[in-house]
């Protein structure tokens, strides 16, 4: 069944912004990809700004953002793509939205919204200590749940992909995969080149966000399940 299991599917990954869902499953969405399956992605915000403690790509425009974002989702050749949000007022504030609101986003308000994609697999982002990642995984770990088969007769595989950053977690929000998909080779190299779009986001060196990390923790989770490199998800259904 393993060797079947990313045949046929209709993925849709929801990311808090452009970056997060190369980092968390871009090997994984161009394994899908070679396998046949559909892959659908929302970043929900992007807009002007200025970072935090940042040399270079001190100051990055939404603009930028959103370029890369493309040049990004070209490099996996995913279906279709969406960024919901270029509005400073709302980037990483989404904790200050209404989680009904965001709720209603994904099950129907946005484009890629999940009555119209209908996904049979749903990638969010792992839990953290960023507030807009545990507002988007709270909003869409809402919008999988359980429902009447005529409501909802997808979302048979619900996971959550981890960022680098995570390292950074209270004991009990601690990220513990039990799901892996095996990047090895090409579809490692494609990840690598998905991230290299994001010039403003990638940083050098020991950062968690260098290239090499990224490509050191694929190596760590491959070695976790006798692979050469993997990405790693905490998964919260899987109905057979």
């Amino acid at each position: 069944m393993a060797e079947n299991l990313l045949k046929n599917q209709r993925c849709l990954v929801i990311a808090p912004h452009p970056d997060d869902e190369a980092f968390g499953c871009s090997g994984t969405m161009a394994r899908l990809k070679a396998e046949g399956s559909e892959v659908y992605v929302i970043a929900v915000s992007a807009s002007d700004l200025k970072h935090y403690n940042v040399g270079e790509h001190s100051f990055v425009s939404g603009k930028t953002r959103n370029e890369e974002f493309e040049a990004s989702m070209k490099v996996l050749g995913v279906d279709d793509y969406e960024l919901i949000y270029n509005d400073p007022d709302i980037h990483l504030k989404l904790d200050m939205m209404p989680q009904k609101d965001l709720i209603n986003l994904f099950e129907s308000k946005c484009r890629l919204s999940i009555d119209q994609v209908k996904p049979t697999m749903i990638i969010l982002p792992a839990i953290s200590y960023n507030q807009d990642h545990e507002a988007v995984f709270r909003a869409g770990f809402t919008a999988c749940r359980p429902s009447s088969p005529e409501v909802k007769p997808f979302q048979k595989i619900v996971l959550a992909c981890e960022y680098p950053a995570i390292s950074w977690s209270l004991q009990y929000e601690r990220f513990h995969p039990h799901f892996y998909v095996d990047i090895s080779g090409e579809y490692l190299k494609k990840k690598m080149q998905s991230l290299a779009c994001y010039k403003s986001q990638m940083r050098t060196g020991v950062h968690h966000c260098s290239s090499e990390n990224v490509e050191w923790l694929a190596k760590v989770r491959g070695r976790e399940v006798s692979v050469d490199a993997a990405e790693a998800f905490m998964c919260h259904r899987f109905l057979v």
